[in-house]
């Protein structure tokens, strides 16, 4: 069979790979590790609580740093294993999976697409597709979080300093996805964002609603 034969028929096929990872992904992402730890452990809703988030940073107000830890592991991990499960069928599969991980987050099918914020699955998806970019993106945040205390404004700063950085090294593909990712995460910080230009953000360390 000819090459142009072959990849005609072979098209489809990584389509449908391309979208399967998509899916898988999504789902793994929608699983509300938040919600089910704390509930697990008997402190109620984390929905009701705080900025009524379900990822770390709200588990945290629960007065359990554990389940933050937890939650925060997890919440990454989910993103690398949709990545992991999307490299057995190549780099595109692999980037949408992490796409789909994201969505999930953000979007969860099971709790009528009500997600948490993105962050920390944001470094999974990083982590999965190429290590030194989540590396790259937690010494960011950390620098930005020790300056400023400011957790949301490290989030912000960090993803859109992990774009500059994949387009200044030639990795375009990668950078168009975390281009969207970061878009995404700065939408679902759009409270955040108001709320630094006003002075009125929680900083790190304090206990106000809405971070």
């Amino acid at each position: 069979m000819p090459p142009s034969e072959n990849w005609g028929a072979l098209f489809p096929l990584a389509l449908a790979l391309i979208f399967a990872s998509l899916v898988v992904g999504y789902l793994l992402g929608s699983i509300p590790f938040g919600l089910i730890f704390t509930k697990l452990a008997g402190r109620g809703d984390v929905r009701q609580i705080g900025s009524g988030n379900i990822g770390a940073t709200n588990v945290l107000r629960t007065g359990s740093k554990g389940l933050a830890a937890l939650t925060l592991l997890f919440d990454v991990l989910k993103g690398t294993a949709a990545v992991w499960i999307g490299w057995h069928f190549g780099p595109y599969a692999a980037m949408a999976g992490g796409l789909g991980a994201f969505l999930g987050h953000l979007f969860p099918v099971w709790l009528n697409f009500h997600g948490g914020k993105g962050v920390a699955t944001y470094i999974g998806v990083a982590l999965g597709l190429y290590w030194p970019v989540a590396v790259g993106f937690c010494i960011v945040w950390l620098l930005v979080a020790f300056a400023t205390r400011y957790s949301s404004l490290a989030a912000l700063v960090a993803s859109a300093a992990t774009v500059g950085g994949l387009v200044f090294t030639g990795d375009l593909p990668f950078a168009g996805l975390f281009l969207l990712l970061t878009v995404l995460l700065y939408v679902r910080h759009a409270g955040n964002i108001q709320r630094l230009m006003k002075g009125e953000e929680t900083r790190i360390g304090e206990s106000k609603q809405g971070a």
